[in-house]
């Protein structure tokens, strides 16, 4: 089964969708404490196989792009210390990871999210992106089987 990996905005970190209430999902963080907790229908939890970063054509689904951060940093956590990196070291990073982003669309802080994504990920032990993160059909998490 696929996992589900979620963002919820005002929530620091990543999460994985555990199972679903009545009127709400429990998910468990990523990070080391493996916390349970429920999100709300007020939280805007966002899966991460449904974001994509913008380039110059056609937009390039968050799985594929953490896949290439993976094949340049060997598995590893990034070698760019992403919490205290310039705006110039952020974008010359990423322009070896995805040359053709859109500059004007992709943000430092679009950048920092990223790699801040990624650590946990590989932290986590999830580094198949292209399989755990491609795009999902249907609403009903049981469809994603």
């Amino acid at each position: 089964m696929l996992q589900t990996i979620l963002s919820i905005a005002g929530k620091p970190g990543l999460y994985k969708l555990v199972s679903r209430g009545k009127m709400n999902l429990i998910v468990e963080s990523l990070d080391e404490t493996h916390k349970r907790q429920p999100a709300f229908g007020t939280d805007r939890v966002t899966s991460l196989a449904d974001i994509a970063m913008f380039t110059e054509s056609d937009d390039v689904p968050l799985g594929e792009v953490l896949a290439k951060v993976r094949d340049k940093e060997e598995g590893k956590v990034a070698s760019l210390n992403w919490r205290k990196a310039s705006a110039k070291e952020l974008q010359d990073y990423f322009a070896e990871v995805l040359p053709d982003f859109d500059r004007d669309r992709v943000h430092s802080s679009d950048i920092k999210k990223l790699l801040q994504w990624y650590e946990i990920l590989v932290k986590a032990g999830i580094t198949n992106f292209e399989e755990d993160m491609k795009p999902t059909e249907g609403d009903n998490i049981d469809d994603r089987k």
